[in-house]
């Protein structure tokens, strides 16, 4: 009876010890981190913030400069078209708040690597010094990838739109009783613009998408080599969507990101072997 008593109540307390005490401490333990990994989080977004701020000031002083040279390829295709100059009309206001939203659009890309060295230097701690050697070649890849897509807005894109537009006007001739003008206004032609740039930039992150997806293990080199039929029909579908009912310009950017796709493919065989060699030498060494 005496020894029964002491092991039943030796059996009963400690799990009530560890049962009060441990939760407390693991909430204790894990609020000081996460407390000073947010507080790092809001003075890093206040830098970046800054950042922008900063940037939209100056890049609202320069905006109609920029909004003049956005216009260069309507003023270029007008001249090509009729010989003589263009024109832009704006409502009341129109044409400040299309400057306001351009040097928006411009700060964000001008701050961009303020933002994305404060955005790697919050993730950097918790990376592995090879992970950091892998994401530093994303972060010059994704401004570089996205000047490209501009540029073809910019040269090619663009031109074919303001063209195609242009050739379906019909100037009130002899006999006729209805014309038919192209009337561009100021927020229109900067809506069309920065849409078409902001899209086509972002198409041309293709590589970096997937290749960042193979590093994560969700694809890899063979799962877009026995799907690229459909990638392929995909791509000139989604040229069709982005690009004006013409042809020339529809293949263009199809072909482009097809050939964006096959240098998907590249990186992504590129970055499979770079993570599995470490691997075979620790399999080797071990």
């Amino acid at each position: 009876m005496t020894s029964e008593g002491p092991a039943a109540s030796d059996q009963d307390q400690p799990p009530d010890i560890i049962s009060d005490e441990q939760p407390a401490d693991e909430v204790e333990a894990s609020r000081a981190p996460l407390m000073s990994h947010l507080i790092e989080l809001r003075r890093r977004m206040i830098v970046c913030l800054i950042a922008i701020g900063i940037a939209f000031g100056i890049c609202f002083l320069f905006s109609q400069a920029l909004y003049d040279l956005l216009t260069i390829p309507y003023i270029d295709a007008v001249k090509d078209k009729t010989g003589g100059a263009a024109e832009l009309e704006y409502r009341p206001l129109e044409l400040f708040f299309a400057r306001v939203k351009l040097a928006l659009v411009a700060a964000i890309m001008v701050a961009f690597p303020i933002v994305a060295r404060e955005l790697y230097a919050f993730v950097a701690p918790g990376l592995y010094k090879n992970e950091k050697q892998a994401v530093l070649p994303f972060l010059l890849a994704i401004p570089v990838l996205f000047g490209l897509g501009l540029a073809l807005v910019y040269f090619m894109i663009m031109p074919f739109v303001i063209n195609f537009a242009l050739g379906m006007e019909r100037p009130l001739e002899e006999g006729q009783e209805l014309a038919y003008n192209l009337i561009v206004f100021v927020g229109d032609y900067l809506s069309l613009i920065m849409t078409l740039m902001i899209a086509f930039g972002f198409a041309f992150q293709l590589p970096v998408i997937l290749t960042l997806l193979a590093l994560a293990g969700i694809v890899d080199g063979g799962f877009l080599q026995r799907n690229r039929r459909f990638a392929i029909v995909g791509i000139f579908l989604v040229a069709a969507f982005l690009t004006p009912p013409d042809p020339i310009s529809q293949v263009a950017l199809g072909l482009t990101i097809w050939m964006l796709y096959e240098i998907s493919i590249i990186a992504v065989k590129i970055a499979a072997k770079r993570t599995e060699d470490p691997e075979a030498e620790a399999e080797t060494s071990g």
